[in-house]
């Protein structure tokens, strides 16, 4: 049974960095249109607790990319020569990661939902 509760660790880290990394993913897009908005960027560490393997999400980084200069004198932000800094973050690479945490999230349920009906089919042989 140690190496089911073992794979339920392991898949449940998983979904919870994708679900990290998607709330952020989010965020990003919901503020590409924000002045001065730095794209928020996660890493995975791989950690051991006791023999189980896990993912951890590591620190929140801000991209240091460089924001664009819009020329909007009318913007209450605008300094002198009517510019204000824009955001960094491109879309089609937010949309783009944005599936691929999706897509790993999908994976990692697939391989809990089967980690479970295995363990429940043992506890159906072991009881006959």
């Amino acid at each position: 049974m140690g190496d089911f509760s073992s794979a339920l660790d392991v898949t449940t880290s998983g979904l919870r960095a994708q679900a990290t990394r998607l709330r952020h993913t989010s965020e990003n897009i919901a503020n590409a249109d924000t002045p001065g908005y730095r794209r928020k960027t996660v890493s995975f560490e791989a950690t051991l607790s006791g023999d189980t393997p896990k993912v951890e999400v590591g620190p929140v980084r801000l991209d240091q990319k460089e924001r664009v200069q819009i020329f909007d004198p009318g913007h209450p932000l605008a300094d002198d020569s009517g510019h204000y800094v824009g955001s960094n973050v491109d879309l089609i690479i937010e949309i783009a990661d944005a599936r691929e945490a999706q897509r790993s999230y999908e994976a990692n349920l697939k391989m809990f939902e089967q980690t479970r009906a295995m363990q429940s089919g043992l506890m159906n042989l072991l009881q006959k």
